[in-house]
């Protein structure tokens, strides 16, 4: 088909569930994919030892309720993540045992822990508390879809988050909590606090918040699946192996070539650019895209991101009263988590390498790198965690078609310089991706939500909303 009325960049979820959402509404649509596979960040795969694992994002939780009824629609199970049991807080080599926070982040909490059980100086803890809690009083004066408007947002947009720690004096356990949120705990993360600013944090807290339950619950064959069934659904309209790399608009249609020397275009009314904000400057488009447009997503550099997967014959852990969640000031491993199947047997555990330790591990021989994952594994949660059947390790940071994870997050000054331009489409090119969110973005659901508001907002600029 050479003529379609929508061209849709990139089948992740948020591609996916643009060119479905178009289909519902009449419009004909071409999915043009650079990866060989659909998903994008949705990736899982079973390992040789038969375990289902995730390789990109796996969580949902109660207010994800786009989510929820697409599993639904598709028949995909879903089951509670496991929170049954105490886990493990190490902090200077002192391990705590003891009770969790389901909703973490709340008022007191440290992180993933209920505060009081933590064997760390009362003093050093209330610290940390309240200036987390000084932090989520300026979440809550953002305006998710115009974070330059905020109280004193210029202020908070030129202070990077290690700034204003030292501003407020934070002690090491308030550092360490700080820290963790900016290279994993939001789904703004993957970046080290001098790298963002104090306004892009508190942003991630109003949109994305720790308190609101984003990993309830898991999909039972992998959250995976619901990208292969959306592809094999609309399998007509995708072309894998299809990079983009040039978008021509002309009165009142477009042009979109692709397939590097294959010589290939195709022709429709409108786009729905669903990729990453880095990834769009690898298309050329003409006309241009506007300066400040440019500017903003050069802002806007992907996360820094491995994603761990321990396959254990049995979830031990489990046997002996954890329930997996691991956090501390480790040198690589800052968190585990239980993310096996409501049975015992696979046990697999999640971990994460963000930031700059991601890239320093990344320099080390494979072997090296194992060993040393494998070492946290066991200060964590004891001799057996030495020995998985599995370890697999996702370096995000090495995909071509993604760059990094788990998702762009924005260096400081972007959104008071350059903000206003975030969600503006170009001509008939419309912008989707779980970055463009306004809610819950770098999660599934932010995915969703941003693949339905573009779809809305090319169909407005077609036809006043649908054929």
């Amino acid at each position: 088909m050479d003529q379609v009325d929508i061209t849709i960049v990139g089948a992740g979820l948020s591609g996916l569930i643009a060119a479905r959402e178009a289909k519902k509404k009449g419009y004909s649509v071409k999915v043009l994919e650079a990866r060989s596979r659909v998903g994008g960040r949705m990736f899982n795969q079973i390992t040789p030892s038969g375990g289902i694992i995730d390789l990109g994002g796996q969580w949902g939780g109660h207010t994800h309720h786009r989510l929820e009824q697409l599993t639904d629609e598709l028949g995909l199970q879903r089951h509670p993540s496991f929170y049954d049991g105490k886990g493990v807080f190490i902090w200077d080599g002192e391990k705590s045992i003891a009770d969790i926070s389901i909703m973490p982040g709340e008022v007191e909490s440290i992180g993933f822990f209920i505060a009081r059980g933590l064997n760390i100086n009362l003093e050093e803890k209330t610290s940390a508390i309240n200036l987390w809690n000084k932090l989520l009083a300026i979440s809550k004066t953002i305006n998710p879809s115009q974070p330059w408007l905020a109280a004193d947002a210029e202020i908070l947009d030129k202070t990077t988050v290690s700034h204003w720690l030292e501003q407020n004096n934070a002690s090491r356990l308030a550092q360490w909590l700080f820290a963790y949120n900016c290279t994993g705990g939001t789904g703004t993360g993957g970046y080290e606090p001098c790298e963002s600013s104090i306004l892009h944090l508190a942003l991630g807290q109003n949109v994305a918040p720790q308190s609101g339950g984003g990993e309830e619950w898991l999909i039972t064959k992998g959250a995976g699946e619901v990208a292969k069934l959306l592809g094999e659904e609309m399998r007509e309209d995708i072309e894998l192996s299809a990079p983009v790399q040039e978008i021509t608009q002309t009165g009142d249609g477009l042009e979109v070539f692709y397939g590097y020397g294959a010589n290939k275009s195709i022709s429709s009314n409108a786009a729905i650019v669903a990729i990453p904000p880095v990834l769009r400057q690898k298309i050329t488009f003409n006309p241009g895209l506007e300066s400040e447009y440019r500017q903003f997503i050069q802002r806007s550099p992907m996360g820094t991101k491995f994603k761990v997967l321990a396959v254990y014959k049995e979830a031990f852990w489990r046997e002996q009263g954890f329930c997996g969640a691991g956090q501390g000031n480790l040198k690589l491993l800052e968190q585990t988590a239980d993310s096996g199947p409501p049975e015992t047997s696979p046990g697999i555990l999640a971990s994460f390498v963000s930031g700059h330790r991601a890239s320093q591990l990344n320099r080390l021989p494979d072997l090296e790198q194992r060993r040393l994952i494998l070492e946290d594994l066991v200060r964590y949660w004891g001799p057996k965690a030495a020995e998985p059947l599995d370890l697999v390790v996702q370096r995000w940071i090495d995909e071509q078609w993604t760059t990094g994870g788990y998702t762009a997050f924005r260096t400081p000054g972007a959104w008071t310089g350059f903000g206003t331009t975030w969600q503006q489409p170009h001509g008939r090119i419309f912008w989707a991706g779980t970055e463009e969110s306004t809610r819950w973005p770098g999660y599934f659901e932010g995915a969703i939500e941003a693949g339905i508001q573009a779809v809305d907002r090319a169909a407005a600029a077609l036809d006043g909303g649908g054929n």
